[in-house]
């Protein structure tokens, strides 16, 4: 099918900048090449046993049909569970939709919410997905710039001078990516302070990580009718391959996203949902011995970065991800990051251009990975920037 046959929503988007270097990176080492992927957010973890379990049960006892189009009812109360005490929220199960991935659920907000024209304001550098999906719902991304020397976090009081009366949400992501940014509280609260001078701005919250850390919701109860949070089992418990996100926010925003799910994809996997019901209602202790692993690895490779001339990044606060500047050494490559992306691919190791997040100068990568593979990986950046 030729271009023009495309609707004018998607001629406005283009693929996933992560999913394409993973995906160039999978090819290569298909054709017998060695590479190490630090370009796809994903915990090398096994999933747990428990979480496992769960699957094979429902397998062997015929949970195999369709569910509710937007969750069965065990997991929404599971996943009320979750966001009460994991994130501090007052959610009840009724206010919990459940959908096929995390990205599901951004995508069927904005989707249900925002017109031709809108303003969504973000802030940058962004996940990749979120101008994305704006565009495709017609809306205009207002970008929100945040630096590194001030951690990636933005000051409340530049949020507030890019609101206009046609600004419908502001998309917060912490920890971010990709930069590992965390939203302290004293700043949600001033977010808040702003939210009630402008009553029609709406927050989507992406909290999908298992660190834990303040959301706006719980920090801001009064509210709570006007944010939308995300949350998840795919990288808090190594469930990526399981495609299962939960959301909660204001009613009438529930029943639109399950609204369109229901015409679009119908209900998620039925024994995803139901290993999602042991990932939060089982053991949680793992948990923290994970995000201590991860500690351990964030830092050998921050040591190891600050170590390449050239090469400079802040410590991330937390999920799994390094946003390094390179600016010192973009006119080797043409003042084109993507360029040095595949620089570094040539040389074995697979990472994201920093353009890709609507950033520049600079590359991702994510930290989950085996200590010796991170070694290795290290290694051949340093060789790859030497030449």
């Amino acid at each position: 099918m030729s271009h023009e046959h495309l609707s004018p929503a998607l001629r406005r988007i283009a693929a996933s900048g992560t999913t394409a270097m993973t995906d160039r990176a999978t090819a290569l080492r298909e054709a017998g090449r060695d590479i190490i992927s630090l370009s796809v957010g994903e915990p090398d973890f096994d999933t747990p046993q428990h979480v496992l379990g769960a699957a094979q049960v429902a397998l062997n006892t015929g949970h195999t049909k369709y569910t509710p189009v937007t969750g069965t009812l065990r997991l929404k109360q599971a996943a009320a569970l979750h966001f009460r005490r994991d994130l501090g929220l007052d959610c009840k199960s009724e206010q919990v939709i459940v959908t096929a991935g995390g990205k599901q659920a951004i995508f069927e907000a904005i989707a249900a919410s925002v017109g031709e024209g809108d303003e969504v304001i973000v802030p940058n550098p962004w996940w990749v997905s979120y101008p994305q999906i704006v565009r495709f719902a017609g809306g205009k991304v207002v970008p929100l710039i945040t630096q590194a020397h001030h951690g990636f976090r933005f000051d409340p009081g530049d949020f507030e001078a890019l609101i206009t009366p046609r600004t419908t949400w502001l998309l917060l992501n912490s920890p971010g990516n990709p930069t590992g940014a965390v939203i302290p509280r004293d700043i949600l609260r001033k977010i808040g302070d702003v939210l009630r001078r402008h009553p029609h701005v709406m927050v989507l919250s992406d909290d999908y990580t298992g660190e834990p850390h303040a959301t706006l919701a719980a920090v801001c109860p009064d509210l709570a009718d006007r944010i939308c949070t995300v949350s998840g089992v795919s990288k808090s418990h190594a469930m990526t391959g399981f495609r299962i996100g939960v959301a909660t926010g204001p009613d009438w925003l529930i029943e639109a996203m399950g609204r369109l799910q229901s015409n679009a994809s119908g209900n998620p996997s039925s024994i995803s949902q139901a290993a999602a019901v042991a990932a939060f209602e089982g053991p949680q202790e793992f948990l923290e011995v994970w995000r201590e692993r991860f500690r351990n690895r964030r830092d050998l490779v921050i040591q190891a970065i600050r170590q390449i001339p050239g090469l400079s990044t802040p410590v991330p606060d937390g999920a799994f991800y390094c946003f390094i500047d390179a600016k010192p050494l973009m006119q080797r490559f043409g003042n084109d990051d993507t360029q040095l992306a595949l620089h570094l691919l040539e040389h074995g190791v697979a990472v994201v251009a920093a353009s890709a997040f609507g950033g520049k100068d600079g590359f991702r990568i994510s930290f989950a990975a085996d200590t010796p593979v991170l070694e290795e990986a290290m290694k051949r950046i340093a060789a790859a920037l030497r030449e």
